[in-house]
C-alpha cells in the first residue's frame, strides 16, 4: 500500500512538472508571435527597401579585394593593438572589482568572518549594490564616461572595466559558495582565524575556476572594445565605423577581417589555456550551475600556462602605455568639476508624461528585439552546434573522426569560421548593413542582434557537446543502437537542459545589448538614448536608464524562475 501510495505521488510530480515545462513552452510561443506582430510581419506593410540591395552585393563583392596598402595595414595593426590593450586594461580593473567585490558578496566569506544575521545584512547590502552596475551596458557606461573625459582611454577601460567587473564579481561569489567547506571549518575548529582560514582553505580551491573565466571575460572584452568604437573611443570598431560613414566597404573588410584574427587567435588561446587550467567549459562558467564546474581538480603546473601568466602579467602595463592611459586624468579638477555637473544634471529624472509614453512604447519595442534575436540566435544555434563540435561523429556513431579527418575539417573548420565572424563583427555594424534592405524599426535590430548572438550562442553548445561523457553513448553503440538513436536518445537529452539554460542566459544579455542596435539607429530604448545624448538632456537619460534597467531586472526575473522550471 505504500509502494502504490509513493508510485501515485510521483506520478503526480511528474505531471505537474510537466504541464509547468509546457506552459512554459506555449508562453515562450506566444511571447514570438506577439514579437512577431509588434515587428509588422502581419500588418501587410513594406518592410523591405528593395534598393537598397545593390549597397549590400556593393559590400559584399568589397570581400575580394579588401584595402591592402602597405600604410592602410600599419593602421590596422595599430588600430588592432589598441583594441586589444583597451581589452586587457578593462579585464585587469575587473579583475580586480571581481575578486573584492566577489568575496566580499558570497555567503561563505560572511559565515566564515560574521556568522551572525548582521554579517548576512550586509552580504545583500553588497548583492544589491553589484547589481546596478552589470544591469547598464558597456555602452551606456562610455557614453556617461564621454561626457566626463572626453575622447580620452579611459572612456573605454572604464566602460568595460564597471559592468565587467560586476558580473565578474557575481561570477566569483558563486565559484566561492560552492567550494567544499570542510577544510575551513576543519581550519575554523583548529583556531585559526576566519580570514587565515578562507585565505587557506576556499580561495586556493577556486583559482583554477577563477583563472579559467578571467580568460573568459577577455573574449568578451575583445568584442566590446570593438563595439565601443560606435561612441568614437578609438581602435578597430572605430575605424569599422569611420569608413561605414565614408562608404569605403574595402577598408571596412580589411578592419573586419583584423577583429576575426584578433577574436579567433584570443578564443583558440584561452580556449585551450581554459582545458589546462583544469577549468570549465565557458557554458559553465557562464552559468555557475553544474556540479562538474564546481568540482574540477586543482590546476596542476603546465608550462604553457605559466608562460601565458608571464606574458599577461608584462601585456597589462604595456597595454596601459601603449593605450596611453595616463592615471592623472582620472584626478584631474575638470574631470570631477564634469562629473558634479553631469550628475547634478541628471537628477532628478525628467517625467513629462510625453517621455513616460514615449519610453513605454520603446520599452515594449526593446522586449520585442530581444526576444526575437535570441529565437533566432536559438535557433541557429541548435543548428550551428553539432557541426561546431570537435567529437560530433564520435557523438553520433556514425563515423571515426580519426579516419575521416578530410571530412571532419571541410565540415568543421568552415562552420566554426562562420561563428566566429557573426560574433567577431559587433552587432551595430551588422545592424547598418540590414538597414539597406530593411526599412528602420525592429526587425533589423532583432535580425542584427540575434547574427550576433548566434556566433556566441554556437559556439558555447558546441563546447557542452565537446563535454559531454561518451561512455554512455559507447554503451550504446555496443548494443547495436544507430546514428540517429544514439544522438536523439543519448546526446540531445543531455545537451538539452544546458542548452536552454544558455539561451535563456543569453536572452538575458540581449536585452542588455539591445542599446547597441538602438544608438545606430535601428529601434527601442538606444535609439532614445543617442538622440536624448546629442541634445544632452542628461535628466531624460536618467529616466530612460531606469526604464532600462528595470527591464534588464525584469528579464533577469524571468529567467530564474524559467530555468527552474524547465530544470
Amino acid at each position: 500500500m505504500q509502494l502504490e501510495t509513493q508510485l501515485h505521488a510521483d506520478r503526480a510530480v511528474r505531471y505537474s512538472s510537466s504541464n509547468v515545462r509546457w506552459s512554459w513552452i506555449a508562453a515562450v510561443a506566444a511571447l514570438i508571435v506577439w514579437s512577431l506582430i509588434q515587428a509588422g510581419i502581419f500588418s501587410g506593410r513594406t518592410l523591405i527597401n528593395a534598393g537598397g540591395w545593390t549597397l549590400l552585393l556593393s559590400f559584399a563583392q568589397a570581400a575580394l579585394h579588401p584595402q591592402l596598402s602597405p600604410a592602410f595595414l600599419i593602421l590596422t595593426l595599430d588600430s588592432a593593438l589598441i583594441t586589444l590593450g583597451y581589452a586587457i586594461c578593462g579585464t585587469s580593473l575587473s579583475l580586480m572589482i571581481g575578486i573584492i567585490g566577489g568575496v566580499l558578496s558570497s555567503e561563505i566569506w560572511w559565515q566564515a568572518m560574521s556568522p551572525t544575521s548582521h554579517g548576512r545584512g550586509i552580504w545583500w547590502t553588497i548583492r544589491a549594490g553589484l547589481s546596478m552596475p552589470r544591469a547598464i551596458h558597456e555602452v551606456i557606461w562610455g557614453i556617461f564616461f564621454v561626457n566626463i573625459l572626453g575622447l580620452n582611454p579611459w572612456v573605454a577601460i572604464l566602460a568595460i572595466a564597471i559592468p565587467f567587473g560586476a558580473i565578474t564579481a557575481k561570477v566569483f561569489s558563486e565559484i566561492l559558495d560552492e567550494m567544499p567547506r570542510a577544510p575551513l571549518r576543519a581550519l575554523l575548529n583548529n583556531g585559526a582565524s576566519p580570514f587565515a582560514a578562507f585565505f587557506y582553505s576556499i580561495l586556493p580551491q577556486s583559482i583554477p575556476n577563477i583563472l579559467s573565466y578571467t580568460f573568459y571575460r577577455l573574449e568578451c572584452s575583445i568584442r566590446s572594445a570593438a563595439v565601443l568604437g560606435v561612441i568614437g573611443a578609438g581602435g578597430l570598431g572605430y575605424q569599422l565605423w569611420l569608413s561605414f560613414q565614408s562608404l569605403r566597404y574595402d577598408e571596412m573588410w580589411t578592419f573586419i577581417f583584423a577583429l576575426i584574427v584578433l577574436s579567433g587567435a584570443v578564443d583558440i588561446w584561452s580556449s585551450q589555456l581554459r582545458r589546462r587550467f583544469g577549468g570549465t567549459a565557458r557554458l559553465e562558467a557562464v552559468n555557475c550551475q553544474s556540479a562538474s564546474f564546481m568540482t574540477k581538480p586543482v590546476y596542476r603546473r603546465d608550462r604553457a600556462v605559466t608562460l601565458s601568466l608571464i606574458v599577461i602579467t608584462i601585456l597589462i602595463p604595456l597595454s596601459y602605455w601603449y593605450v596611453q592611459a595616463d592615471f592623472g586624468t582620472l584626478f584631474a579638477p575638470r574631470a570631477a568639476k564634469l562629473f558634479v555637473s553631469v550628475i547634478s544634471d541628471s537628477f532628478p529624472p525628467a517625467l513629462d508624461t510625453a517621455l513616460i509614453k514615449e519610453l513605454s512604447h520603446q520599452t515594449v519595442q526593446t522586449f520585442a528585439i530581444s526576444i526575437l534575436a535570441i529565437t533566432v540566435a536559438g535557433i541557429g544555434g541548435l543548428l550551428f552546434s553539432f557541426p561546431a563540435a570537435q567529437n560530433r561523429l564520435t557523438l553520433t556513431g556514425v563515423l571515426n573522426p580519426k579516419n575521416h579527418t578530410a571530412l571532419t575539417l571541410l565540415i568543421l573548420v568552415p562552420t566554426r569560421l562562420l561563428l566566429l565572424t557573426f560574433r567577431a563583427i559587433p552587432a551595430s555594424v551588422w545592424a547598418l548593413l540590414l538597414l539597406f534592405v530593411l526599412f528602420p524599426g525592429i526587425l533589423p535590430g532583432a535580425i542584427a542582434l540575434g547574427i550576433y548572438t548566434l556566433g556566441i550562442l554556437g559556439r558555447l553548445m558546441a563546447e557542452v557537446i565537446e563535454s559531454l561523457d561518451e561512455r554512455p553513448l559507447i554503451a550504446l553503440r555496443s548494443c547495436g543502437a544507430s546514428g540517429a538513436q544514439i544522438f536523439f536518445y543519448g546526446v540531445l537529452p543531455r545537451a538539452m537542459p544546458l542548452f536552454l539554460s544558455n539561451i535563456l542566459y543569453r536572452w538575458e544579455v540581449s536585452v542588455r545589448e539591445t542599446v547597441i542596435i538602438g544608438v545606430v539607429g535601428a529601434a527601442g530604448l538606444g535609439r532614445v538614448l543617442a538622440e536624448q545624448l546629442s541634445n544632452f538632456d542628461y535628466a531624460g537619460m536618467t529616466t530612460t536608464l531606469l526604464f532600462f534597467i528595470a527591464l534588464t531586472v525584469f528579464a533577469d526575473v524571468i529567467g530564474v524562475f524559467a530555468r527552474r522550471a524547465l530544470q
